[in-house]
């Protein structure tokens, strides 16, 4: 595999992962910034659980849960879906420890929407779900931008979950953080170098257009 493919292979998972976690990434970000209900800190907590706990830790439990014989597992195997050690995990891993940030930057945006220009919607006869999408959603789409590239950002990034629950096959799930440990782990220093300076890339100018956008937005994460 070589390092173009790991490095296309990596940012197309890293791009499917971010499209992945934005239909409940927007869910949970509303529902924590303007919904008060029973249960909300649970839920809070345990959307930003990925943020504290360590990666393998969030690997192994994804891979206890979409292992053949796991409660979710045995499910999609049952319809022919495989996910553990697939790219599918690789992308399962990335949206799993890439939502908390996303969750987090949309939820700062949303609370910065003033309630007033919802209200005035909503005396006007506008839903609750049209409410969100044609004012709330508009007004928050620089922190839905900061919040999809730092999601992506951290996909990019993930190593630690990727390995437990999709390892390390080439041509099949071998990222760049999983491969700069690989080739660093055989000697094969030069290339692992090479992948570093890519991934430190990416990361930067992602970092920078998220900042770029959260500052012209006057977002507080």
């Amino acid at each position: 595999m070589s390092l173009w493919q790991i490095t296309s292979f990596t940012i197309a998972t890293a791009i499917a992962a971010t499209l992945l976690m934005m239909p409940p990434g927007l869910l949970l970000a509303w529902l924590l910034a303007r919904r008060r209900f029973r249960g909300r800190v649970l839920l809070e907590t345990l959307v930003s659980l990925p943020l504290v706990m360590p990666p393998v830790a969030t690997g192994l439990i994804l891979l206890l849960l979409f292992a053949p014989r796991g409660p979710i597992g045995r499910v999609l195997s049952a319809f022919g879906v495989d996910v553990v050690f697939t790219w599918r995990a690789v992308v399962l891993a990335m949206t799993v420890m890439g939502l908390p940030l996303f969750v987090r930057t949309l939820r700062a945006g949303i609370e910065q929407v003033d309630r007033r220009y919802e209200a005035i919607a909503a005396t006007l006869g506008a839903r609750p779900i049209r409410v969100f999408f044609s004012i709330t959603l508009p007004l928050a789409l620089p922190a839905l931008v900061a919040g999809a590239v730092l999601g992506f950002a951290r996909a990019v990034g993930e190593f630690g979950a990727t390995i437990m629950i999709a390892g390390s096959i080439p041509g099949a799930t071998r990222t760049l953080p999983v491969a700069i440990y690989t080739y660093a782990e055989t000697g094969r220093d030069s290339e692992a170098a090479i992948l570093l300076a890519v991934s430190a890339a990416i990361a930067a100018g992602a970092l920078w257009l998220a900042n770029h956008v959260s500052s012209r937005a006057g977002l507080r994460a």
